[in-house]
């Protein structure tokens, strides 16, 4: 049975040990007392090479977090994650994206019975996707690939897209509508000839209101353009096959209940990344997230990446009282990287209650933002290298440029590794504050090598399992979203009041801005 963090005996340890001495680390100083301080916090996992140096922890400091990890009962959480159990516990589900890219005929210790038949049934998906994605990016006459979803229908696949840029089919453009706000759909559509355009539907249930007004103006903006259905499927579950026809599109590749929309990358939601990569571009990304997965399932706690960034993120939020975590990755085509990560972390982590719908007594997910470096440089670094307060920066960079242009990459390496030596470092003034840099403020440095499908999926793996990690411990279900739906129902409700004018019932405010929206 897995323990929440504060239930183990580490708990009150960490606690004595950082009132005592962590509240007080000065990195500088760590450094110069611990030689190896690089060595030991730094290593290389799957298509990832991560400097954990210049936290605000220490080799005492990790122990202990590693220590509560394991007396918590995180490994066996995890390998009930992978084998197929159902750890989504509010909706009686297993977790299954890991499955998604696991090689076929794979058996893993612990498997469930039905493991087996699902995995076969993942690949008989996979493999007719891809042949489809195939066939469209071979195909000249489709010049433009539409993706309509909101999301993980559109963060992954969109972020991911933009990623592979460097791997992109020719004479193909890529286009993601998300927004219910007409202007973005009508912007889209005006680029667009419906001879040459393949629109893709990505949705789970083919309720979702935003994706599916965007679906019926794209198949009215379609029809009226002279345009002709030619039977171009969409993704969305087999149980929804009836929804896509009554929508007007063919049969759509299946997507079943065991992954989230942000887990839900590696699937067939995933198809424009396949269109745009290929097929072996494609199953390159699986590998790339299965070797991060097997990194997670075998390596030992002290020396397993995902584990040792959630013990980290427990540190600092739970501890340290860091509110937020920054990310800049210093890749141009990593610029949605932030966005998906703010979904991935805070769908899941976001939560105010335990497994047993009771308050919690410690703050959980942190707020994640960011900005591509060096553009962030110029807009909020300011307030991470002398604001008020601590905010954790998370860089990610790329050893080998894509791109042929001299100068430009070491300048954008430069800056990377300078950003994070000076939030360490500081620099005293003898002139006045406004010149001062107090140093001692944290930064993880995530290094891949090249930026390919592999590499991405690597990351992104890397990503999901740290964040499993923190909502173990935190004794959270990371997997469900009950919070976006609160909204959705009050939408409904007064989408019909902007027609009516019907304010009954109403709070003052609610009712004021709905005359106001009326023109009333």
């Amino acid at each position: 049975m897995s323990l929440r963090c504060d239930q183990t005996p580490e708990w009150p340890l960490l606690h004595a040990h950082f009132s005592s001495d962590a509240s007080q680390q000065d990195l500088r100083q760590s450094f110069a007392q611990d030689t190896q301080r690089f060595d030991h916090f730094s290593q290389s996992a799957p298509h990832v090479f991560a400097d954990l140096s210049k936290n605000l922890w220490n080799r005492d400091t990790e122990a202990l977090l590693l220590d509560m990890a394991r007396h918590a009962g995180v490994e066996q959480h995890r390998d009930a994650m992978l084998g197929g159990q159902p750890i989504n516990t509010t909706e009686g589900r297993a977790v299954l994206h890991t499955l998604l890219r696991r090689p076929a005929g794979l058996a893993l210790p612990g498997d469930q019975i039905t493991i087996a038949a699902d995995l076969e049934q993942v690949h008989t998906t996979l493999d007719a996707m891809l042949v489809y994605a195939d066939a469209v990016r071979a195909d000249d006459a489709i010049t433009d690939v539409v993706n309509i979803g909101i999301g993980g229908s559109d963060l992954g696949p969109h972020m991911a897209v933009l990623a592979l840029e460097a791997f992109r089919a020719p004479g193909k453009r890529f286009h993601f509508v998300s927004n219910v706000d007409g202007h973005e759909l009508h912007t889209t559509l005006r680029t667009l000839r419906p001879e040459s355009t393949l629109f893709l539907i990505a949705s789970k249930t083919f309720t979702t209101a935003e994706t599916m007004t965007n679906a019926r103006s794209a198949l009215a903006w379609f029809a009226a353009q002279g345009g002709q259905v030619l039977g171009r499927p969409c993704a969305g579950p087999p149980t929804k096959v009836y929804a896509a026809r009554a929508v007007g599109f063919t049969p759509p590749f299946g997507l079943w209940s065991g992954w989230g929309g942000r887990y839900s990358l590696w699937s067939a939601i995933g198809l424009p990344l396949a269109i745009s990569i290929g097929s072996a571009g494609f199953r390159d990304l699986l590998e790339g997230a299965h070797a991060m997965d097997e990194h997670f399932r075998t390596a030992p706690l002290a020396q397993n990446l995902p584990v040792r960034l959630g013990v980290l993120d427990i540190w600092y939020r739970n501890f340290h009282g860091f509110t937020s975590r920054c990310i800049a990755p210093y890749h141009a085509a990593l610029r949605r990287l932030p966005a998906y990560l703010q979904q991935l972390e805070m769908e899941s982590n976001g939560k105010r209650v335990g497994l047993d719908g009771q308050p919690l007594p410690y703050a959980t997910s942190p707020v994640l933002w960011g900005e591509p470096g060096t553009n962030g440089q110029h807009a909020f670094f300011q307030m991470l290298h002398q604001g008020t307060d601590v905010l954790p920066l998370e860089l990610v960079a790329v050893r080998q440029p894509t791109h042929p242009l001299p100068g430009h990459h070491n300048k954008l390496l430069a800056n990377a590794l300078a950003q994070a030596q000076a939030l360490m470092v500081g620099k005293a003034s003898d002139e006045d504050g406004h010149r001062h840099f107090p140093g001692n403020r944290p930064s993880t440095f995530l290094l891949l090598d090249a930026l390919t499908p592999a590499s991405l999926g690597a990351l992104i793996a890397l990503q999901e399992h740290r964040v499993f990690v923190s909502g173990s411990l935190w004794g959270i279900n990371s997997f469900d979203q009950w919070g976006v739906e609160l909204g959705k129902v009050l939408a409904k409700d007064i989408e019909a009041r902007l027609e009516s004018g019907d304010a009954a019932g109403l709070d003052a405010s609610t009712a004021g801005l709905l005359a106001r929206v009326r023109g009333g």
